[in-house]
């Protein structure tokens, strides 16, 4: 049995946690690129259907007031919401600014 020890600890020192590593990575830049794609072929069409300046207002509207909607409907203000974690605003940027990259951002994704 002793002459097994020593193959069963060659077989066992041969891991290489470099390779589970690389896969990990693999993924996980798989996920941002399929993300990525998804953001610019799936969600951002879908606001191609809504006239800029209208998708705009209700943003502008998200951002600053506490009950954007009231008590109508909120479907419409959502769908404008999403639009933020597309595109974020910046730290530290004015209103205005974000509205303008926003609308920039727009126009280039819909022709």
């Amino acid at each position: 049995m002793s002459e097994n020890a020593p193959q069963n600890q060659e077989q066992y020192s041969g891991f290489r946690p470099i390779r589970l590593i690389l896969v990990i990575l693999g993924l996980l830049i798989g996920i941002s690129f399929a993300a990525q794609w998804y953001s610019r072929n799936i969600t951002m069409p879908r606001y191609c259907e809504y006239p800029a300046e209208e998708t705009l207002g209700r943003i502008q509207q998200v951002l600053t007031e506490k009950t954007p909607a009231g008590s109508g409907d909120r479907k419409p203000y959502i769908i404008a919401a999403r639009l933020t974690f597309l595109l974020p605003r910046k730290p530290d940027e004015p209103l205005n600014s974000y509205l303008s990259r926003l609308q920039r951002h727009i126009e280039q994704q819909c022709p």
